[in-house]
């Protein structure tokens, strides 16, 4: 029996299939997973569990990724939680933006789920 606790992620998307796709294959690497539709949700939901990290679409209602990624960086509570962002944009503004925001990964969709995964528990130390 593993004495390894297991890593908390919290995903935000706003696409159901996208959400569904990401609590899988995180469930299957041995994640427990939270998940949100917005960004205010994100933000309940991350102050109230304090995932290991929060994996955060751009483009979402509410709350996008970018004001998302900075509350949780503003707030003593999650400031140290890993935050990767996985959006579909391609520009480099884009990119610098959600870095400037606090950001510790950009990811871009399409991803591949093995890559992904590995990326994320290298950030979370786990690799």
């Amino acid at each position: 029996m593993s004495t390894t606790p297991r890593l908390t992620a919290l995903v935000a998307d706003d696409e159901p299939d996208i959400r569904e796709l990401l609590v899988t294959l995180f469930t299957l690497d041995g994640w427990d997973v939270l998940e949100a539709a917005d960004g205010e949700v994100a933000l309940s939901i991350a102050r109230a569990s304090i995932p290991d990290v929060a994996i955060v679409d751009i483009r979402m209602p509410k709350l996008d990724g970018y004001s998302t990624t900075r509350a949780l960086r503003a707030d003593p509570i999650t400031a140290a939680m890993k935050i990767v962002i996985l959006t579909a944009s391609v520009r480099d503004s884009e990119r610098d933006r959600a870095l400037e925001a606090g950001a510790d990964l950009y990811l871009r969709k399409p991803f591949g789920g093995r890559e992904l995964a590995a990326r994320v528990r290298a950030l979370c130390g786990h690799a």
